[in-house]
């Protein structure tokens, strides 16, 4: 029998992936209730409440889309219905999920220029702007906020600086950062944001979630059609009559208001400070614990990347943590895979969850051939915890003896 199974009464199972993510009990019972009619009354009222508070999290006044598809259907649909075969695009590639913009760029037939960053670092401004002005035919700027296979925040509020007063649109993939960072669309000048449902709206995989400046609409209206099933023409005209272009997805929806309920209840400043505070406790955490975070600097909120000693098997840490504790995180992708564990703590996931997640990761380090004779790293952990939550979010707190 599975040591998990067998030790099921003396712990539950922790999810701290980045994706999918634990489901609060209301987004649960919300899903589970009858079903209803995509095009009748009671579904279109869901649709027009939704509808304003998804411009309330976008930061935007433009319509939010919602597709019934992973966040991967959501940048194909924003690649297809923004830039005709032929265009060139600039693609920030410095992860997984940059090569995957750089891939479905390919796949509608642009050109693409590649600006690489070491995987762990952050894409630079300037040399976005270096590119931008050598090479003045680049119709859009494609990159992620938050690449989730680095745990790195890229700065797309510098970039959308230089983008906004230049003939291209930029394009975000706000998947692991919407709900978990802030990312205010309209403010920013991003002319696409797009996110899925199963990381910080803490909702089960399968809904994306797209919305489009004012010229980026105008854009899309220019594009010949490259996708009949993503067509966001069809989907926005739909919209204005709280529907979707194709069958809706009834129960995420549902589940999907019931989460934005709970998080416009609370308030965004709200969320955004819990975010922080936890990423403030697992950086700390495994500072103690003698490991390096991967992306020491512009990191992810809601993610911490950790970077494993030379000899100790990711793999290994993982499976020991998942039989021996309960507690599930993810691994490197590519060429990361076995080198780094990856803690998620965005959404449903609050301190007690992460204090758990690393002890079972110090408990695993010795088990599998690491070193760490810290002993206070949980209470050192959980000292940042509480002062970043008593800060504003996206300030470092000051730890006398603890940095983070």
């Amino acid at each position: 029998m599975h040591p998990y199974k067998e030790n099921a009464m003396l712990q539950r199972q922790r999810l701290l992936t980045p994706g999918p993510t634990p489901i609060p009990t209301a987004v649960r019972l919300a899903m589970a209730g009858e079903m209803i009619h995509h095009r009748k009354s009671a579904f279109k009222e869901v649709m027009h409440k939704a509808g304003g508070q998804l411009q309330t999290l976008f930061g935007t006044s433009q319509p939010v889309l919602p597709l019934s598809c992973s966040g991967t259907g959501a940048m194909t649909a924003a690649v297809f219905c923004l830039f005709a075969p032929g265009e060139t695009v600039l693609v920030a590639e410095a992860g997984v999920f940059g090569r995957r913009w750089r891939e479905i760029a390919e796949a509608r037939g642009l050109h693409v220029v590649s600006l690489a960053a070491d995987w762990g670092r952050a894409i630079d401004p300037g040399a976005v702007k270096k590119i931008l002005d050598e090479q003045p035919g680049i119709r859009g700027v494609l990159i992620q906020l938050s690449e989730t296979s680095t745990g790195v925040l890229h700065p797309v509020e510098e970039i959308a600086r230089i983008t906004r007063r230049r003939d291209l649109l930029l394009v975000a993939d706000g998947i692991s950062a919407i709900g978990i960072s802030p990312c205010p669309m309209d403010a920013w000048g991003i002319d696409c944001l797009l996110t899925g449902s199963q990381k910080g709206l803490m909702c089960p995989p399968g809904l994306a979630l797209l919305a489009l400046s004012s010229r980026a609409w105008e854009k899309a209206a220019a594009v010949p059609d490259g996708c009949f099933y993503f067509n966001l023409i069809k989907e926005r005209e739909n919209l204005e009559k709280d529907q979707t272009h194709f069958t809706s997805p009834v129960s995420l929806m549902l589940g999907l208001q019931a989460s934005l309920d709970c998080m416009l209840a609370c308030g965004l400043e709200t969320v955004y400070r819990k975010q922080w505070a936890l990423t403030m406790m697992a950086r700390t955490g495994i500072k103690i614990l003698g490991l390096q975070a991967f992306a020491p600097t512009w990191y992810t909120w809601g993610l911490t990347s950790v970077r494993l000693p030379a000899g100790v098997d990711g793999v290994a840490i993982l499976r020991h943590m998942e039989q021996d504790f309960g507690v599930i995180m993810a691994g490197g992708q590519g060429q990361l895979k076995g080198r780094i564990v990856r803690i998620g703590h965005m959404g449903w996931v609050d301190w007690a969850d992460l204090a758990a997640g690393l002890h079972a990761l110090a408990e695993a380090l010795r088990a599998c051939n690491g070193y760490t004779a810290a002993h206070d790293y949980l209470e050192s952990a959980l000292t940042a915890y509480r002062a970043a939550l008593a800060g504003p979010p996206g300030m470092e707190p000051d730890l006398p003896g603890i940095s983070a």
